[in-house]
């Protein structure tokens, strides 16, 4: 064998010892993270699989204590907004959204039934509430059993009327069928977001199609640029002003050419 060949195929073992070492620390990864929150925008950082989630009640426990984002997304009472999530790792099953005025005071983990046939889970069933009630705003959402591969999915959701909260915890969990018992989280994953919710026309706040990025605009302001909306009285202020300017501009130039 020639020196050429030896070391041909010392690299190759160098790639093939590199690469077994990547897949055993990739491996657990995998077994922990299974969605991402999009939105609202999550209390802590997310990996491209979205750990830390395993914890109840929002992913995170002394041992991963994960990272806060500082994020806040303020809504109107009584506003649907759209909840988004990345199912990164497909597990049949559905997921439930809670809201409380801190995470202590969010809903425990539904109770599981464990499933003897025909799989012999420990995961195999959770109570689905058809009228959900607070704390939790819907139960059963992306109910599905095939993977939905990269696609994000979106549902609306309806907050509460006449429901506000200063910096509340958004609570979203998934619920997994035929699934190993987590440690900790048991038969779910939990992502928790912060939210605001102001009070709605009724305390002289307009109510915006989407209240993630703008704050609430009180209703004697005539005009709002910032996301093109505006009132009737704000047309006809901004009318008026233009209609100003252009006949103070005409008197300067009549008056400039008799000059």
């Amino acid at each position: 064998m020639t020196a050429e060949h030896r070391i041909a195929r010392q690299t190759r073992w160098t790639v093939a010892a590199w690469t077994l070492t990547a897949l055993g620390t990739l491996c657990p990864t995998l077994a922990q993270a299974h969605f991402i929150l999009n939105e609202p925008a999550s209390q802590s950082n997310q990996d491209l699989l979205g750990s830390p989630q395993k914890a109840y009640p929002c992913g995170l426990d002394a041992a991963t204590p994960g990272t806060p984002t500082g994020a806040v997304r303020t809504y109107v009472a009584g506003q649907t907004i759209n909840l988004s999530i990345n199912e990164t790792i497909f597990h049949p099953g559905h997921y439930r959204v809670a809201i409380a005025k801190d995470a202590a005071s969010l809903p425990a983990d539904p109770v599981v039934t464990p499933e003897t046939s025909p799989n012999n889970t420990p995961c195999g069933s959770v109570p689905i509430s058809a009228n959900p009630t607070l704390p939790i705003l819907a139960d059963g959402v992306f109910k599905h059993t095939a993977s939905y591969g990269s696609a994000a999915q979106t549902v609306p959701i309806k907050l509460p009327d006449g429901f506000t909260c200063n910096n509340c915890t958004l609570q979203v969990i998934q619920w997994m069928y035929n699934h190993p018992l987590n440690n900790p989280g048991g038969c779910f994953y939990h992502h928790c977001a912060t939210v605001t919710i102001v009070a709605g026309t009724d305390a002289g706040m307009t109510t915006p199609a989407d209240m993630s990025d703008a704050p609430a605009v009180p209703e004697g302001c005539s005009c709002h640029l910032g996301n093109g909306r505006s009132t009737g009285a704000g047309s006809a202020a901004a009318l008026s002003v233009l209609l100003g300017i252009g006949l103070l501009s005409r008197r300067r130039k009549a008056a400039g050419g008799k000059g």
